[in-house]
């Protein structure tokens, strides 16, 4: 169901909107795309996809459905025969409005809404691999893999393997000399003068 809007409506009443929207409706199927304000192209978009759902379907029913909104039954053909086989592996968003800028005369926002027709390329899901699966080369030194992140098919490139393994010897603490003590005083005494 499209969703309510509140405020006033499209044309005169109701039935003007209703008339309107399937006029409009009509019109993008026949031309594939048409320029329009950007308030009747919000308003459009739900029921031309509604008519596109239904058309996808196919049925007996659903051409009576769409022939109540529409009733040129050359485009209500058109759009069954021509445009549903095209979005019939497209699961939603059939439409596409795009942005032209304002109308000279009253500065309206102008808009392009235009069916999507282009067939859809699945997105392709990245695995990563994970540390676990990558195998063992020797007991104290496991084989770590690396993703190489600038490469565009995301493979796992195994990291150098080293047999050496530096030390360190820890660090004597400090002893505390006469220049540091000053400091610390005059750090005291600055911290006493501020409060």
């Amino acid at each position: 169901m499209p969703t309510p809007t509140k405020g006033p409506r499209l044309g005169g009443g109701p039935a003007h909107e209703r008339l309107l929207l399937a006029n409009l409706a009509a019109q993008l199927f026949t031309h594939k795309s048409i320029k329009t304000t950007e308030t009747k192209a919000k308003r459009l978009r739900p029921v031309a996809e509604r008519l596109i759902t239904f058309a996808k379907k196919g049925d007996l029913h659903a051409r009576r459905r769409v022939l109540a909104t529409i009733g040129d039954k050359s485009v209500v053909h058109e759009l069954f025969t021509e445009i549903a086989p095209l979005v019939a592996e497209r699961d939603g968003g059939y439409t596409r409005i795009t942005k032209l800028g304002f109308r000279k005369g009253d500065n309206a926002s102008m808009v392009q809404i235009e069916l999507v027709l282009e067939p859809v390329t699945p997105k392709v899901r990245s695995t990563r691999s994970s540390a676990a699966a990558a195998p063992v080369a020797d007991e104290t030194v496991a084989d770590e893999t690396v993703a190489d992140e600038t490469a565009a098919d995301e493979t796992a490139v195994p990291a150098e393997e080293t047999e050496a393994v530096e030390t360190s010897e820890p660090v004597a603490p400090e002893e505390p000399t006469e220049a540091a003590a000053e400091v610390e005083e005059d750090a005291a005494e600055k911290a006493g003068d501020s409060k």
